[in-house]
């Protein structure tokens, strides 16, 4: 008597056991980052920091940027039309609350686009790092531009602009205000390249807990290049001691206008397995929330295969809309 053919939930499973056996899957949980505040254009509104907490789906929330500081500057940050002012936004303490009693840890981003920053020596280093404490990390015993919220840290972001020759001082003098009841979490996003001109020496100083290398505008690493895509991942995660790597991608074409935007199918079936099969690997960072509800919450389509395997067996076995 002929069997039946399998179902289309039995094949999509069987494709899942493949790749888990063929990358070495662990039950190491992939988790998902994603920078905000930086609503680009007018087709769509960039939902609020709040409700980027609340859809579930983000660890990590990176506010986009702090990019004017350094060589005496009084600081500012851009937050497009989130927050009316450069310097002070006090609207984002409750949204900050939120996303902390959510379990998200939320950094700020220095950087960007621009040249509104430059350290200029060690002294300029250390007065950066002060501000940083006392107005975005130190917690309730001061009041900063975001009120009496608190973040997780700093992510580096400073490309394109500036020297780089004092940013490992900063890293450490940023690091040395971390407690084991208060850290201060170091992320960077350099690009794919290695080593990453304006990045290098802060992340060689072994003091970040993230780097998420941008894997898009970079033609030599970023897809549909598979070759260098995987080389210098390998390399990322294999020559620096930080102990968590994050890929970053454009959430949409949009977000890379040189290029390096992945479709889903193509990330859960050619990238991901790939990438997870490293130990370092800690998940997805994505450019950006914005980018992210222009393609349809690209986010939401890719989460369950970022995340632990047996949680997307789960998802899998759990989908209603699959034939039997």
């Amino acid at each position: 008597m002929a069997s039946s053919p399998p179902s289309a939930s039995m094949k999509l499973l069987l494709m899942i056991g493949i790749l888990a056996v063929s990358v070495g899957y662990s039950n190491g949980d992939g988790k998902i980052a994603i920078y905000w505040g930086q609503n680009v254009q007018n087709e769509i509104q960039e939902v609020s920091l709040a409700e980027t907490c609340e859809t579930g789906t983000f660890s990590y929330v990176v506010i986009a940027f702090l990019n004017v500081f350094g060589n005496g500057k009084n600081p500012q940050f851009d937050l497009s039309n989130h927050c009316p002012s450069y310097t002070s936004c006090p609207e984002l303490a409750p949204q900050i609350a939120r996303c902390k009693e959510l379990g998200v840890k939320l950094l700020l981003s220095l950087g960007g686009g621009g040249s509104g920053f430059n350290i200029t020596s060690a002294e300029d280093a250390k007065s950066v790092a002060d501000y940083l404490w006392l107005n975005f990390l130190a917690g309730e015993s001061y009041t900063g531009p975001f009120g009496p919220a608190v973040l997780d840290g700093i992510d580096f972001d400073m490309l394109g602009a500036g020297t780089t020759t004092y940013y490992p001082d900063f890293a450490t003098y940023l690091k040395d205000y971390a407690t084991d009841d208060h850290p201060v979490l170091l992320t960077a996003a350099p690009q794919c390249f290695y080593p990453d001109y304006w990045l290098g020496s802060a992340i060689s100083t072994g003091l970040f807990d993230i780097v998420w290398p941008q894997f898009y505008d970079n033609s030599p690493c970023h897809y549909p290049n598979m070759a260098g895509l995987e080389e210098y991942w390998n390399i990322w995660t294999t020559r620096v001691t930080t102990p968590t790597f994050f890929l970053g991608l454009p959430a949409a074409p949009e977000a890379a206008p040189s290029g390096g935007y992945i479709p889903p199918e193509n990330l859960i079936f050619d990238v991901l397995p790939i990438v997870r099969g490293l130990p370092k690997y800690g998940g997805i960072l994505l450019w950006n929330k914005y980018y992210d509800q222009l393609n349809g919450n690209y986010s939401d389509h890719i989460k369950c295969y970022v995340r632990e395997f047996n949680s997307l067996l789960s998802y899998v076995i759990g989908r209603p809309d699959l034939p039997k």
